[in-house]
C-alpha cells in the first residue's frame, strides 16, 4: 500500500511539473511583462475603477467625497444640453463617416495605381499628419476667416460668403474637413500596406482578361481589403464618439452649442464645473456604449481569423 501511494504521489508531482513546464521555461518572458502590465493596470484599470467609484460620489477635495447614490446618473438625463451633445456627437461621427472614413481608401487605391514616385506621394500624404495641433489650428482658422483665402475665393467668383465659424450650418462640417486633412495620412498608410500585400498575379491575370483599373478596384482591391475597412470602421466610431479636442480649441463648443460634443461636455463639466462626480457618470455611460462597439470589433476580427 505504500509503495502504491508513494508512487501516486510521485505520479501527481510528475504531472504538476510537466502541466508548469511551458511557464518555467518562459518565465524570464513574463517577468519582461510585468513593467508593462503594472503600468497597464496603474494608468488604464485603476482610472476606470475610480471613475465607476466617483459617479456615486459628490467630490470635494476640501470637504471630502459624499455619497450621493444615483444622483450623479439624474443629473446627467435631466440635464437638457447632454441630448443635444448627444446628438451633435452622433452628427459629427456620421460626417467623418461621409467626409472622412472613404478618403484614406481612395489615396491608398490611388497611390498604389501610380508607377513612379509613388514614396513622394507616400510622404506627402502623410505630411499634415505631423504638424503640430497649435499650428493646425492657426493655419485652418486662417483659411476659414471670412478674409481668408476661401472667402476671398469665392469673392472673385461672385458667391456669398460663408462663415465656417460662425454659422451653425458649418461649424461641425468645416472642423471634419480639417480633421479630415491632417489625420487620413496615417489610416491611409495602413490602407496601402494591404492593398500592396495583394498578389500582383491577380492584377496581371485581370489586366490580360481586359479589365480596367474600375473593374481591377471592384472585384480585387476592395473584396480583399474589406476586413480591414470593417475593422477601420470600427475603429473611427469608437474614436470619433470621444472627439472634443477641435471642438474645443476651436470653438469652445460655438456658435450656440452647435459643436458641443459629448465628450467635450464631460470636460466641461470635470474643468469648468469641476464636477467630477457627473463627470464621472459621464464617463461610465460613454464606456458602456463604446464596450459594446469594441466586443463587435472584436468578433468581428476573430471571425475574420476563422
Amino acid at each position: 500500500m505504500d509503495q502504491t501511494a508513494a508512487i501516486d504521489v510521485q505520479s501527481t508531482k510528475n504531472a504538476k511539473r510537466k502541466r508548469f513546464a511551458p511557464y518555467r521555461k518562459n518565465i524570464s518572458g513574463y517577468l519582461f511583462l510585468v513593467p508593462a502590465a503594472v503600468l497597464f493596470i496603474l494608468f488604464l484599470w485603476v482610472p476606470i475603477i475610480k471613475g465607476v467609484i466617483f459617479s456615486f460620489y459628490h467630490i470635494d477635495f476640501v470637504k471630502g467625497d459624499t455619497f450621493v447614490g444615483l444622483d450623479n446618473y439624474r443629473t446627467v438625463f435631466h440635464d437638457p444640453e447632454i441630448g443635444v451633445a448627444v446628438k451633435n456627437t452622433l452628427y459629427y461621427m456620421l460626417l467623418c463617416l461621409l467626409i472622412g472614413f472613404w478618403v484614406p481608401v481612395l489615396f491608398a487605391i490611388a497611390i498604389s495605381e501610380i508607377r513612379r514616385f509613388q514614396g513622394l506621394f507616400r510622404v506627402a500624404a502623410y505630411l499634415p499628419n505631423v504638424i503640430p495641433v497649435v499650428v493646425l489650428y492657426g493655419l485652418w482658422r486662417w483659411i476659414y476667416d471670412p478674409v481668408g483665402p476661401i472667402n476671398a475665393f469665392l469673392g472673385k467668383l461672385g458667391a456669398d460668403q460663408i462663415l465656417f465659424m460662425t454659422d451653425t450650418r458649418w461649424s461641425m462640417i468645416s472642423l471634419v474637413i480639417m480633421e479630415t486633412w491632417q489625420q487620413f495620412g496615417s489610416a491611409m498608410l495602413i490602407y496601402l500596406a494591404a492593398v500592396l500585400s495583394i498578389p500582383k498575379d491577380w492584377y496581371e491575370a485581370a489586366e490580360i482578361d481586359g479589365a480596367g483599373i474600375w473593374a481591377r478596384v471592384r472585384h480585387i482591391t476592395l473584396p480583399s481589403i474589406k476586413g480591414l475597412i470593417m475593422l477601420m470602421l470600427i475603429l473611427q466610431l469608437i474614436g470619433t464618439s470621444q472627439g472634443y479636442q477641435s471642438q474645443l480649441a476651436m470653438l469652445d463648443g460655438g456658435p450656440l452649442n452647435a459643436t458641443m460634443t459629448y465628450g467635450l461636455k464631460i470636460v466641461k463639466y470635470a474643468f469648468t464645473r469641476l464636477d467630477y462626480g457627473v463627470a464621472s457618470a459621464l464617463g461610465v455611460l460613454m464606456f458602456l456604449v463604446l464596450g459594446g462597439l469594441a466586443v463587435v470589433q472584436f468578433r468581428m476580427t476573430n471571425r475574420e481569423g476563422n
